[in-house]
């Protein structure tokens, strides 16, 4: 099994808040847990990113199961435990963990182009 040495950096940014400016805001939260099947990389995570009043307008977690979507009818189908919520009313899509670090670069890629789409209207 490969080591993540970027999880130590996800956990450095636990509760932290990091102004995006325009009044656009990221919360980063994540523990370790103990490893199961639903979470097999040991932590919990919610990274978000928030408009100036205070709305979640994207976030990546594992805080809650993905529904696979009605289409899909598989029996004992595992559910994705690591998401993304790409908007507002998003109850999310599943995201491939490949680490922390990757994590992380994913999330600041989406806040960047979220921002930029947002300061554009």
């Amino acid at each position: 099994m490969r080591v993540d040495h970027g999880i130590a950096n996800l956990l450095d940014l636990h509760d932290q808040i990091i102004d995006q400016d325009g009044g656009y805001w990221v919360k980063i939260e994540a523990w370790r847990v103990e490893v199961t099947a639903d979470v097999p990389h040991g932590i919990r995570y919610s990274l978000t990113l928030h408009e100036p009043y205070g709305k979640r307008i994207l976030g990546y977690d594992n805080a809650h199961a993905v529904k696979p979507p009605k289409k899909f009818k598989y029996a004992g189908q595992r559910l994705t435990y690591d998401h993304k919520h790409r908007h507002v009313s998003d109850k999310g899509v599943p995201y491939e963990f490949q680490d922390a670090q990757q994590l992380l670069i994913d999330f600041f890629d989406e806040v960047d182009r979220v921002l930029k789409e947002a300061r554009q209207k």
